[in-house]
């Protein structure tokens, strides 16, 4: 029996050999929110060992995908028949379709479903139907629009509305209709509203229509969209299309005030009109300080000599050469143009100054960047050659590896010696990619650049001989030169890559430096941009000021278009916010008739935002440990103290409070420490910085000092606690008459000032009394008054503004016994501290440059 059985168990495993079956991919399709997917073909699985049981017959399918929400359940595992359903509701707007795979398995061998098979697995794509669930939603439940009465228009104003679902049947808006009734307005498939009759003001100015959508499955929206159409009545002269207020972002540079104002005449005849653009800025504060006023403009205002040639104006049908040329909006809306080593004009022969002598200037804004490649080409600004026959350049202006060039060249009608021909600048604004005023100063032999108003000599000239006199004619180019010889073609070369603006030529008398200066100035004001493309019938006036635009002229369209180049410039780095108040009055004249249209006047505001607020941060050393002997020499306090400020430049000059960062900083770092009797173990030292007259104040920095007690003082020298040998200390002494310090500052105090801030830097350091021991390297000390030695040292505060004013070199033997009782102004707080001599001094290298220190307050 025992020898059956098994017989039988190995006959039983032999049975399953066949994997079951099914279909290699399968399509499905499931409605939204049902669980039952219809598969083509029908889920079934075949098992070539039926009908042996078990393993011919189907146990389950596994479906296998990453998140996909179906599973699939054997309905008979004879047949092998199965569904697919999903495991929760299913959102085509969620997701339109899914892709996995399924597979089958026998039940194996036994009711246990050993050694089961499983088919291959087959690819499943179901797509999920839509169900129209979802109304029209209008875009917005209110719209306005507006009619001129006694008209019928095609469209008034359009409304729209979306559907949620997510096929195309049930999403798409099919229709729109007005639900109210007895209404003189129509609607289109499309939302267009339009009125069927010419409507009257005096009837009845304000409609209300209720307006519903319909998507293609005819579902209507659940709220209905209410339409306002006001009815505008009959025409009144008067500027249009401009807004009440202005918005003006800092450092946005130029802004159009009415870039779509137009000067509605309701077809009266005019035939001259006259408009003031007035700004009141209301005691806001003028300043400057980066470059924004078009060319001609700044000509004007900077009293400049008349007489220059624009060789870069704006393309017209006389001023043509441009017409080629691409444009850019460039700096503050002027007028430039963009130049990639393929554009090139040729200037008119009648539009070249004929009278160039050993005096003229070449003016122009330039934006420019490195050349590509090691061996950069020269690119050419302005060059003039020989049209034809030979290939000689008789002046140019050009950039060669970030270097500026002028060539001159003389004739020998002029002179036939050897004489400078080439002059040579190197500077980073070359190829900075940032705009520049240049201008090119002759005074030959004498040559001067000058940038944003700074004159610059050149590093190199070089020597060449005059040029031979010759019939041949010359052509003046822009943005290439012209090789006329010496090629089988004439043609362009030396291709210009960058920007231009406002090049111009004049000969003869030479500009001073403060016209220069002026010509690349800025301030709060009214401009004109791009002066070169008003009408030519247009008369304007800008005032020095630049608080008063006026424009007149004859052609309404060409006044229209003057008026949109006014705009507003603020190049303060932090103007004053708040609201600059602008009228715009207007006269006209018509034709012939005793009664002419009036123009009312009207007020805008521009509205200067909230700049960006500067930020200063200190930082440095937050702990340090000494041993209480050293105290007795001295502890420089902030040797690796540093100061960054977000605020370059001061924007208003004073009297009071102005040095760069750096030698704040110098005088910071120089303060001591210094007691000799018994102190707590922890001293703490406080110092904070403000700038533009305290209008921005740093972070707190904090220096704690522990100080050890393990050792006694000695007498010795501590290099590290004592100033350096040559370093002379120099205490203030006190002056009851005129409250100032006199002390020596560092030789850094001479150099180049590159951070200038309108401030008084407050340095904060807290100390308990002064009393300032002589010693061999020369510390100055003075004791103070004995009433001052009975104060409680807990409070202690002592202002100081070591840079106040600067004043002339004075010889210590002028410091008198009388200037003992002079106040310090410092705001100098410390705590934690019970000694009863304690000393803050400041140490400073011998220089010819001398500081007053500010008036003080001793507070106990």
């Amino acid at each position: 029996m025992l020898l059956a059985l098994g017989l039988s168990c190995v006959r039983a495993h032999r049975v399953n050999k066949h994997k079951p079956w099914i279909e290699t991919s399968y399509h499905g399709v499931i409605t939204e929110n049902t669980d039952v997917v219809q598969l083509d073909p029908p889920l079934v699985a075949l098992d070539k060992d039926a009908p042996v049981p078990y393993a011919g017959e189907i146990c389950g399918f596994h479906v296998q995908g990453l998140s996909a929400p179906f599973e699939a359940v054997v309905l008979n595992s004879t047949s092998g028949e199965g569904r697919l359903r999903a495991r929760g509701p299913i959102d085509c707007e969620r997701q339109r379709e899914f892709t996995f795979s399924i597979q089958a398995h026998d039940c194996g061998t036994g009711p246990e479903g050993r050694g089961e098979k499983r088919s291959h697995k087959a690819a499943v794509h179901v797509q999920v139907g839509d169900v129209n669930e979802f109304p029209p939603v209008f875009g917005q439940l209110q719209y306005h629009g507006s009619v001129t009465e006694g008209k019928v228009f095609d469209s008034i104003l359009q409304v729209q509305a979306s559907d949620q679902d997510c096929s195309p049947q049930y999403s798409q808006i099919c229709n729109y209709q007005i639900t109210s009734h007895d209404t003189a307005f129509a609607i289109d498939r499309n939302g267009n509203i339009r009125n069927t009759e010419s409507l009257s003001f005096d009837k009845k100015s304000h409609y209300k229509i209720r307006v519903t959508a319909l998507d293609c499955g005819q579902k209507r929206a659940a709220q209905d969209a209410v339409v306002h159409i006001h009815v505008k009545p009959v025409c009144k002269p008067g500027w249009q299309g401009w807004n009440k207020l202005v918005d003006y972002e800092p450092g946005t540079g130029s802004k159009l005030l009415f870039p779509k104002m137009h000067l509605e005449t309701c077809d009266g005849s005019v035939s001259w009109i006259r408009t003031t653009v007035e700004l009141e800025s209301s005691g806001a504060g003028k300043g400057c300080d980066r470059v924004s006023y078009s060319e001609r403009s700044s000509q004007k205002l900077c009293g400049a000599s008349s007489g220059s040639t624009d060789l870069l104006p704006a393309p017209s049908s006389v001023f043509n050469w441009t017409a080629t040329l691409v444009t850019d909006s460039g700096r503050d809306g002027d007028l430039t143009y963009r130049f990639d080593g393929r554009q090139a004009a040729k200037i008119p022969d009648w539009v070249v100054p004929q009278n160039l002598t050993h005096q003229f200037t070449i003016t122009t804004w330039m934006k420019h960047g490195p050349s590509p490649g090691q061996r950069a080409e020269k690119e050419t600004l302005l060059c003039n050659s020989d049209k034809t026959e030979m290939n000689r350049h008789h002046y140019s202006l050009y950039v060669h590896n970030c270097r500026l060039v002028f060539l001159l060249r003389t004739d020998y009608t002029q002179t036939d010696s050897f004489r400078p021909a080439e002059f040579h600048w190197k500077l980073e604004q070359i190829c900075d990619k940032e705009w520049h005023y240049y201008v090119i100063s002759v005074d030959f032999p004498v040559v001067t650049l000058y940038v944003d108003g700074v004159t610059y000599d050149p590093y190199l000239v070089t020597d060449d001989w005059p040029i031979h006199s010759s019939q041949i004619d010359v052509q003046l180019t822009v943005g290439a030169c012209w090789q006329g010889g010496e090629v089988s073609k004439a043609k362009f070369t030396q291709y210009f890559r960058g920007s231009l603006s406002g090049l111009t030529i004049r000969p003869g008398k030479i500009e001073s430096q403060t016209i220069i200066s002026c010509l690349q100035a800025c301030k709060e004001g009214l401009d004109i941009t791009s002066l070169e493309s008003l009408g030519p019938r247009i008369k304007f006036h800008l005032n020095p000021a630049q608080s008063l635009v006026v424009m007149e002229g004859e052609d309404l369209e060409q006044m229209n278009s003057a008026l949109r180049k006014v705009s507003y410039i603020n190049s303060r780095q932090f103007p004053i916010m708040g609201a600059r108040h602008l009228r715009i009055s207007t006269a006209v004249q018509c034709f012939g008739e005793d009664v002419c249209i009036s123009v009312p006047d009207i007020e805008a505001v521009v509205m200067v935002m909230q700049p960006s607020k500067p930020r200063i941060t200190i930082t440095g050393a937050e702990h340090l440990t000494i041993p209480a002997s050293d105290l007795a020499l001295g502890l420089s306090l902030f040797r690796d103290l540093h100061i960054i400020s977000t605020v370059t430049k001061s924007d208003e000059p004073t009297n009071t409070g102005v040095d760069s960062i750096s030698h704040y900083t110098e005088v910071i770092r120089q303060v001591r420490y210094q007691n000799r009797q018994a102190v707590d173990s922890v001293r703490t030292f406080r110092l904070t910085c403000s700038e533009l007259n305290g209008r921005y104040t740093s972070d707190q920095y904090t220096l704690q000092v522990n100080i050890l007690h393990s050792e006694e003082a000695v007498e010795h020298v501590n290099h590290a606690m004592a100033p350096p040998k040559y370093v002379q200390i120099i205490h203030p002494a006190i002056i009851e008459s005129n409250n100032y310090y006199n002390l020596a500052v560092p030789a850094i105090a001479t150099a180049v000032i590159v951070v200038c801030i309108a401030a008084l830097l407050v340095v904060l350091l807290g100390v308990y009394r002064l009393n300032q021991p002589q010693n061999k390297d020369n510390i100055h000390t003075h004791t103070l008054p004995e009433k001052q030695a009975d104060c409680d040292g807990s409070s202690l505060s002592i202002t100081v503004n070591p840079l106040e004013t600067f004043q002339e070199l004075q010889s210590a033997e002028e410091v008198t016994e009388e200037e003992e009782d002079e106040e310090e102004e410092c705001d100098i707080s410390s705590t934690e501290s019970d000694s009863d001599e304690e000393e803050a001094t400041t140490s400073f290298i011998h220089h010819q440059t001398r500081m007053q220190w500010g008036k003080a307050s001793l507070h106990c």
